[in-house]
């Protein structure tokens, strides 16, 4: 890309005098009246307006592209305005801020107040999200509830590439009342459009690395999910305040509504034209309500109560004949019903100088009241027995106690305890499950933590922590043949050869964590942290998630060079492990290791009086290594190794700001980003994904991007 400026002449803009025009007061005044309005008002108003461009092709700009409108475009206008005004009179101030006003992630907010009286605010943003992907497809109908899938008579690829994109429209307004100074009265709502398409399938996966090959059969399709939803939400509270106690009643209120609520496929001239597949429901219509109290009293000086009570009801009860599905006889919808009370009181207290207390106790029931209903069929060899769905109640119980001791005005230790018990309720009788899956009605788990910190001295301080959990249960469920769950006496025999949930499996996990901030001195300073963790798994099997660890290092810094120039940076590194087997295949074992690494280097500083420029260089590598030990490895992939996703990006980014003249400046950003994915789910040694219609799924392995943006400001005096 190459940009020609034969001339240019940076003056107001015929926009920003008509935008700050609009806004200032009226100047046809005599000096007499120009004094009173300065002190009737106090304005200050910005305009900015820019172009920015764009080198490489669409699937160049993929992951740079996502949200500002660049994946589509080559060329973008910039438009942003902060306007302030305050009239001493009516001690009113309106204050109006919009940004990227010709883009597609365009944000507009207008604040009016009178403060200590009233607020009235008012919101309005668009979001575009295009997706990365590249789809080349031959489907017709894309983004409607009625796509029809074309196969692909000159074989993957040979269709027109699609591009799919979801944007979001939201207002929001809202109003506080201080009707006194102890009452006060606030309502806020917030409606969200959602609009595009977005990737979606059907059937069973198919990737270039499993043996085989797709068939030409209806069996793995992209649909696209077709969105057209809209979220709205209020949220209302009163709040009161007396010398000790202070609470408040609130009510939020959440609606989401789906003008699609099916998606109908057809097989186009895949098979033949009247062949149809199986509806697919998308998101049903649903709604909650919850109403709180909550507050706080001062027992004394140094103790103080918190206190919640809620309660919530969400239900979803959408009719299945708009979905195109049939329910068994005589049930219209799923009539979805789940109530949640909520209660949490809290105590701090100070009883001593330097002794400190903090209590928490949390209960949470969630209470699933929808009717059951035969909708399915378990086969019991033989037969077939019909079973319904499956209520899901859990209820919850989370304590917390903690004491801290100011050993000296250097020292600072903290100890505590932490504690969590899930009760998930008895298994639906009428409800059947995968004997091959155990579950379990309740888990508890105990947490242990310690810290330390230290001032070491008036320019570093630093901390120390470690904590220790443990998590254990109930006994094991097993699935019967038919309806229900059995108990299991010996697990260790019976369970041998299942896979247990890491969220119901025995565990115990420790860490560690310090953190240090040192000032050496006025022109250096640096923050360092590091983290370990370790999870293990216990369970009557060998098989599953069996341990995993994290680890983490981070160090920022900052640096004066002088009172004009500094410079900034910061490098971190990331690591996580999982180690699992499974069954069916002899000796199977598997273990994912994921690395990811991040550094930045940047500066600002200003070159004469009227410039201003700085720059940063960033790097992040994020690579996950699949490291599998099988006797039957070239099942997975013929090689037998699962080959390592790696996402790596560079970006160099530069900006100059030139002072033109009092209230007016210029900038200019460039921006140079280079992107390198591979990832084997969507492509592997250049075969893209590919479905069985002959539609492929890819990105550009390596996408680099090079971006420049000229902007004027002009800031009224």
């Amino acid at each position: 890309m190459t940009l020609f400026l034969t001339s240019f002449r940076f003056q107001r803009t015929v926009l920003a005098l008509a935008v700050c025009a609009a806004f200032a007061p009226v100047q046809a005044q005599t000096d007499g009246d120009e004094t009173k309005a300065a002190e009737a008002k106090a304005v200050e108003a910005t305009v900015s307006v820019g172009l920015g461009a764009v080198d490489g092709s669409s699937a160049d700009r993929a992951l740079f592209g996502q949200y500002n409108g660049l994946r589509e475009h080559s060329a973008v206008g910039m438009l942003g305005v902060d306007y302030s005004l305050r009239k001493e009179a009516t001690s009113t101030w309106v204050e109006l801020q919009g940004s990227n006003l010709l883009g597609d992630t365009r944000e507009l907010g207008l604040v009016w107040k009178n403060p200590g009286s009233w607020k009235f605010t008012a919101d309005y943003g668009e979001l575009v999200h295009y997706d990365p992907n590249t789809v080349n497809t031959g489907l017709l109908g894309a983004g409607s509830t009625t796509p029809q899938a074309v196969f692909l008579a000159g074989g993957a690829g040979s269709g027109t590439d699609l591009e799919l994109k979801t944007k979001r429209t939201s207002l929001g307004l809202g109003f506080t009342k201080i009707i006194s100074p102890a009452l006060q009265f606030a309502i806020d709502l917030k409606s969200e459009n959602k609009e595009g398409e977005r990737l979606f399938g059907f059937s069973q996966i198919c990737s270039p690395l499993i043996t085989g090959s797709c068939s030409g059969t209806p069996g793995v399709l992209m649909l696209p999910e077709p969105i057209n939803a809209n979220h709205s939400q209020v949220e209302a509270r009163l709040s009161y305040a007396l010398e000790k106690l202070r609470f408040s009643v609130g009510y939020y209120g959440s609606f989401y509504r789906n003008n699609n609520v099916a998606l109908q496929p057809g097989l186009g001239i895949f098979a033949s034209p009247t062949t149809d597949l199986n509806s697919l429901a998308l998101a049903p219509d649903n709604q909650a309500h919850q109403l709180d109290l909550s507050g706080s009293y001062d027992f004394t000086r140094t103790t103080h109560g918190t206190f919640k009570l809620g309660y919530a009801t969400a239900t979803q009860n959408a009719d299945f004949a708009g979905a195109g599905l049939t329910g068994p006889v005589g049930v219209t919808n799923l009539g979805g019903k789940v109530n949640t009370t909520l209660a949490k009181i809290g105590l701090t207290s100070r009883p001593i100088p330097k002794l400190s207390l903090l209590a928490d106790l949390r209960y949470q029931d969630k209470d699933d009241q929808t009717p059951l209903a035969n909708y399915n069929l378990v086969s019991t060899g033989a037969s077939a027995l019909p079973v319904t769905n499956r209520n899901l109640p859990n209820k919850k119980i989370q304590g917390k106690l903690q004491a801290s001791w100011q050993f000296t005005s250097d020292y600072r230790g903290t100890v505590g305890a932490d504690y969590e018990s899930i009760d998930r309720g008895v298994f639906t009788a009428s409800s059947a499950v995968s004997s091959q899956i155990p579950l379990r009605q309740k888990t508890e788990e105990t947490t242990v933590r310690a810290e330390l910190r230290r001032r070491m001295s008036e320019t570093a301080s630093g901390a120390i922590s470690v904590s220790s959990s443990r998590r254990d249960g109930s006994s094991w469920l097993q699935g019967n043949s038919g309806p229900g769950v059995t108990e299991v006496t010996d697990p260790a025999t019976s369970l041998s050869s299942m896979i247990f949930m890491p969220t119901l499996a025995d565990r115990q996990r420790d860490k560690v964590k310090l953190f240090a901030d040192w000032q050496p001195s006025e022109k250096l300073g640096l923050q360092f942290s590091a983290e370990e963790g370790r999870d293990k798994f216990n369970s009557p099997s060998a098989l599953g998630l069996q341990n995993n660890r994290m680890n983490q290092f981070s160090i920022d810094w900052n640096y004066a060079l002088s009172a004009r120039w500094a410079l900034n940076g910061y490098a971190s590194q990331g690591i996580q492990t999982f180690n699992q087997s499974r069954p069916g295949l002899v000796g199977y074992a598997i273990a994912l290791d994921n690395t990811n690494l991040g550094a930045s280097i940047g500066v600002t500083g200003k070159a004469t009086s009227k410039l201003e420029v700085g720059g940063s260089l960033s790097y992040v590598d994020d690579k996950s290594v699949y490291a599998q030990n099988s006797a039957n490895a070239a099942s997975l992939n013929p090689t037998g190794v699962i080959p390592d996703v790696v996402y790596r990006q560079t970006a160099l980014k530069l900006f100059g700001k030139y002072a033109l003249e009092k209230g007016s400046s210029v900038r200019v950003d460039l921006v140079h980003q280079r992107i390198s994915v591979n990832d084997w789910a969507w492509g592997y040694n250049g075969v893209p994904f590919a479905y069985s219609d002959g539609t492929t799924v890819m990105q550009n392995q390596n996408q680099n991007v090079s971006f420049i943006g000229i902007t004027y400001i002009y800031q009224l005096p």
